[in-house]
């Protein structure tokens, strides 16, 4: 497992569109996702121990999130003929499981994690209302560890801003995880 650090924020990049399925039957876009105040789409997985060790904090945010107007999705892009746990059925289980209060999307292609640069899992990207990046971090301080119950809420924290102001924060802490497991 070789842990990779997400590039530093490109603040204003705009958001590419994409039409992905969802494990629950529907197809998304960033049209469907977005709320009035933003979007935060998460590149994650099934089988990645820093996501499995953030997960509850993830869906426990999201959910807060969606209540400040911005919207969330989650992507899945690795190569599951290498990654079976990765697979759309188990995306599907994990997503009941797990109580994803949010679309889990397949990026079956690819196209998306590359239009994204997206490096890793899991890899935040928070867009203001008119999708222009605003944050790229982490979750938290926690890494692949269990978060002490004072951890700061570094997402919630950046992306309540950019609900509030349109503009995330200037000090932004890359996220680290697993390297997107790409095709061959």
């Amino acid at each position: 497992m070789v842990a990779l650090n997400t590039p530093v924020c490109d603040f204003g990049w705009q958001a590419a569109d994409f039409d992905l399925p969802a494990t629950d039957g529907s197809r998304h876009s960033l049209a469907t996702l977005r709320g009035p105040n933003g979007l935060l789409l998460m590149f994650i997985c099934n089988h990645c121990p820093y996501v499995k060790a953030v997960l509850d904090r993830v869906c426990r945010d999201a959910g807060a999130l969606q209540g400040l107007g911005i919207g969330v999705g989650a992507i899945m892009s690795n190569d599951p003929a290498e990654y079976p746990e990765d697979s759309f059925a188990n995306m599907a289980r994990v997503a009941v499981e797990r109580g994803f209060p949010f679309p889990y999307l397949f990026d079956e292609t690819q196209d998306v994690a590359r239009r994204y640069g997206a490096v890793c899992t899991p890899d935040f990207f928070g867009f203001n209302s008119r999708l222009e990046l605003q944050y790229r971090g982490r979750l938290d301080a926690s890494g692949r560890m269990p978060a002490p119950p004072d951890a700061r809420r570094e997402l919630l924290e950046a992306m309540r801003l950019v609900a509030e102001t349109g503009r995330g924060p200037q000090q932004q802490v890359p996220s680290v995880g697993c390297s997107i497991k790409w095709r061959h």
